[in-house]
């Protein structure tokens, strides 16, 4: 099958998606955990009292509803002491004598910005590194720069689809999430790997076939192994996702997502990006 025939269909494919997250992430952006704004988050088990109730002995400081089920109330709030926390808790204990504070945390406003700016630094850093890495590998700029694009093509999907999540179903961001977009960018690189260097073996091997017609190849003959490799992980994600714990639920979406648009990419953006460099920057020889 000529797969290169039809680069217009999924640069378009692709569009659909990454526009809608680019615009919800340049008008609503993500919603941080207080991993990065700073707060506090703590637990109440033994619960008996209605969340409302609770809530309410807690209104000074902004509190939101993380989860509430058979193990516990989790809330999250603007900064506060575990001294105040239990104070409050003391005053519960007229009608919920059994109601204990567990798991406290709280992140300061200063630690939470210098999370983010690791974040972004790990990012650069990591693209910088892969461009260079896979440039140096293949012995020509364009794989390195085809690639670290089709990787960017992954992390704006995931990141557009947590912001959409985040606006409309409040779903925040936090470091598991982090820790998902750098194994994401490193999976979807090496799975476009794998098609470039066949493309790069079918051109030792076949000196008088044109370019466009070696990708199309490649793409063909690796196409059933990047499918069966991913698709296990993909089984495996989506069985966390649907029966995890609501700790890991985000993150096991947050890696299915990427996993899902990472083998997308690595066959229909990475290689038809080398398609369109070859047009437009010269021929192979």
């Amino acid at each position: 099958m000529n797969w290169m025939r039809h680069i217009s269909i999924y640069f378009f494919l692709s569009a659909l998606i990454i526009i809608p997250g680019i615009y919800s992430l340049a008008r609503y952006g993500v919603k941080p955990s207080i991993e990065f704004t700073g707060g506090s988050r703590f637990t109440l088990i033994s619960v008996k009292s209605p969340a409302d109730t609770i809530l309410q002995s807690f209104k000074e400081y902004a509190p939101i509803l993380e989860s509430f089920d058979d193990t516990g109330l989790t809330i999250k709030s603007k900064e506060i002491s575990q001294e105040t926390v239990q104070k409050n808790l003391d005053l519960l204990k007229t009608t919920n004598p059994e109601i204990q504070l567990t798991n406290f945390e709280t992140i300061g406003p200063a630690l939470g910005k210098e999370t983010i700016k690791k974040t972004v630094n790990a990012l650069i850093i990591a693209s910088v590194l892969l461009l260079a890495y896979i440039s140096l590998a293949f012995k020509q700029l364009k794989y390195g720069i085809c690639a670290v694009l089709a990787m960017f093509h992954d992390t704006i999907v995931l990141l557009g689809s947590f912001s959409l999540l985040g606006h409309f179903w409040g779903v925040e961001v936090d470091l598991l999430f982090v820790t998902a977009v750098l194994t994401i960018l490193s999976f979807s690189v090496h799975d476009t790997i794998v098609v470039y260097d066949r493309i790069r073996e079918l051109s030792h091997k076949n000196k008088n076939v044109d370019y466009v017609s070696l990708i199309n190849q490649a793409v063909t003959e690796t196409m059933a192994r990047s499918l069966n490799n991913s698709l296990t992980i993909i089984f495996m994600l989506l069985a966390m996702f649907l029966m995890g714990g609501e700790t890991t639920k985000y993150f096991s979406l947050a890696l299915l997502i990427g996993t899902i648009t990472g083998t997308y990419s690595s066959t229909f953006t990475a290689a038809p990006l080398l398609v369109v460099w070859d047009k437009y920057f010269g021929s192979n020889k």
